[in-house]
């Protein structure tokens, strides 16, 4: 949509864009349950050959009727998402969230409502066939869609359309992990450019009405059940351990950064050898993950590294599953799983392989100084649940969202005080090793620069009276080109002159358009050559109300008045230019810069 038609797009007011936000949670918490329940149709068709919506992730899957032609499951499974893909919406490969954010720093938005149904489809196939990817990147594609698509229906300006694009990533993201406030943090971190009432109302709307409709269909329980953290044996009674959570945040951070150079390291090698066909590539890709989960599936009795990989976690959290060299293990191969899955092209999210790496890392560090330090009562489970949050905030940038989203999976308090050290360290060793997290990366390599955090422009509060130039010489309307540059030398000098007839002004001229027709027509006058096609601003307004009002007038020079209603030339107390205008936008990236 270009800058044109936005001229005629009309904005909500608060209560309309607020049951907008309501319609938009309901679409999105929908979208979750039927995206889950083509997860659960696919993975059981695949797996157990039976019909069936009933499919509870944290639970391991039986073997299936099939023996070692499982293999063949995810490979079956790549085949239709590469034609799903190429043939309807290629923004459906991969895991899907930095498309999102590309779409708002550079589409103003706007999202094709194919999308939705394809990543939908995509991604279920993906997880459903055993592909090493979660929920995350399909359900923030999937709300971010129908967001987008309302304010496209709605014909909403840019600002209302991005944040009904983070109303529905907030929205899917709650109704999936039932994570309310983690879901908002989420869309806030990663999707929202302002920060203020009338977006945050919005988000909140949409993000409680999809949660409570995800809450219908799945429960209210959280994601993990951990009945050891009910018990004091989960209270930090040393403090010293948490100089071992410290260590841990590290390691994390090492790992959130091998995580971000692997996928994309796997994904160059296939584009690099086999670049000539997406089907060849993603099919070898799938067949070696089909491989692998089956090996481990006859070596140690579960496919273990298989789609979103929760039930593993919860064995983790249990202490069902505890061995240091297990966990290094199964650490090694969801790493290069989730690697090959999204490399050779599938689709799907990062978040839930994250947490998978997050909790076997986490379980086996504090395993290890479980057996170092007996004497400190050191909790393995305790430590892999802040390695959950290490590695989804160092790998995503969502530091605080992750820390949130983690203690809403969990429902535990006590390690609150660990995970934040933990993710805190995670996020500043990935910073200092990769700039870039798993999403922006992606975008970078295209070339597409996005802001890496929240920042509010400062020059928006800026009033009129602060930035205006105040030297705005006087000149006639009907004096000629000629006689104003024969007097030139008598004027004070200045880049506009206000032009006037009979004391109102009625027009601005650059010296630089009275130069070009000086040399053309000496005979011409003033007023003819002055632009028209300017505004009054009263001293008061601010800088973003004043641009607000040059785009919807489609003028580029404000007048400063006492008055927004008086054109007398002795209102006029300054003017503000295209020069004051990107003045003010260097002095405020000043202040933002190192």
């Amino acid at each position: 949509m270009d800058d044109e038609k936005d001229n005629y797009l009309r904005s909500l007011g608060p209560l309309e864009f607020a049951f907008i936000s309501g319609l938009l949670g309901i679409l999105t918490g929908l979208g979750a349950v039927v995206f889950r329940a083509l997860i659960a149709i696919i993975h059981n068709l695949v797996f157990l050959g039976k019909l069936s919506v009933i499919y509870d992730a944290s639970q391991h899957t039986p073997p299936g009727p099939w023996g070692p032609f499982i293999i063949l499951g995810p490979v079956i499974g790549g085949g239709l998402v590469v034609f799903l893909v190429q043939k309807f919406a290629p923004e459906a490969k991969g895991h899907g969230v930095p498309e999102v954010i590309d779409a708002i720093y550079y589409y103003k938005g706007v999202i094709r409502p194919a999308v939705a149904v394809v990543k939908a489809v995509a991604s279920a196939i993906s997880i459903g066939t055993g592909g090493s990817v979660g929920r995350e990147g399909p359900i923030v594609q999937i709300g971010s869609t129908f967001g987008s698509t309302i304010a496209q229906i709605f014909r909403l300006p840019v600002w209302q359309r991005i944040t009904l694009i983070a109303a529905g990533t907030g929205g899917g993201i709650a109704a999936t992990f039932n994570t309310p406030i983690g879901g908002m943090l989420f869309a806030f971190e990663l999707m929202m450019n302002e920060f203020s009432v009338r977006t945050l109302v919005p988000l909140a709307i949409s993000t409680v009405i999809a949660t409570y409709v995800g809450q219908l269909f799945f429960g209210t329980h959280p994601a993990f059940v951990i009945p050891g953290f009910e018990t004091p044996f989960f209270h930090l009674e040393n403090p010293i351990v948490l100089f071992g959570y410290a260590g841990l945040g590290v390691f994390l951070g090492l790992a959130s950064t091998v995580f971000i150079k692997s996928v994309y390291a796997f994904e160059d090698f296939f584009n690099e050898k086999i670049s000539r066909n997406y089907y060849v590539r993603h099919l070898i890709g799938m067949l070696i993950v089909g491989g692998m989960f089956y090996i481990l599936l006859e070596t140690r009795g579960h496919y273990y590294i298989s789609g979103v990989g929760y039930a593993t976690i919860q064995d983790i959290l249990t202490g069902a599953l505890s061995g240091v060299a297990s966990l290094l293990l199964l650490f090694v191969l969801k790493l290069i799983a989730t690697s090959l899955t999204l490399g050779s092209g599938a689709s799907g999210g990062i978040f839930s392989p994250a947490l998978y790496l997050g909790a076997t890392l986490g379980g086996a560090y504090g395993g290890f100084l479980h057996m170092l330090f007996p004497s400190l009562d050191i909790s393995p489970p305790a430590f892999a649940v802040a390695g959950m949050a290490g590695v989804a905030g160092g790998v995503t940038g969502a530091a605080i969202a992750a820390i949130v989203m983690i203690f809403e999976m969990t429902l535990n308090y006590n390690v609150m005080l660990p995970m934040v050290i933990t993710v805190t360290i995670s996020y500043g060793v990935r910073k200092m090793l990769s700039s870039e997290s798993i999403y922006t990366l992606k975008l970078v390599r295209r070339k597409h620069f996005v802001t890496e955090v929240l920042q509010r422009d400062l020059q928006n509060i800026k009033t009129a009276g602060e930035i205006m130039g105040r030297s705005v010489p006087v000149v006639a309307a009907d004096t000629q080109v000629g006689n104003f540059m024969d007097d030139l030398s008598g004027r004070p000098f200045a880049s506009h002159y206000l032009v006037s007839r009979d004391g109102k002004t009625v027009g601005v001229v650059g010296q630089d358009a009275i130069f070009r027709y000086a040399g053309k027509d000496r005979t011409i006058q003033i007023g003819d050559i002055s632009e028209k096609n300017y505004i009054t601003v009263s001293e008061n307004r601010t800088f973003l109300s004043i641009m607000a009002k040059l785009r919807k007038q489609g003028a580029s020079i404000a007048l400063v008045v006492e008055r927004e209603d008086d054109n007398s030339v002795d209102a006029v107390k300054g003017i503000i230019t295209p020069e004051q205008i990107g003045k003010t936008k260097i002095e405020s990236l000043d202040l933002l810069s190192d």
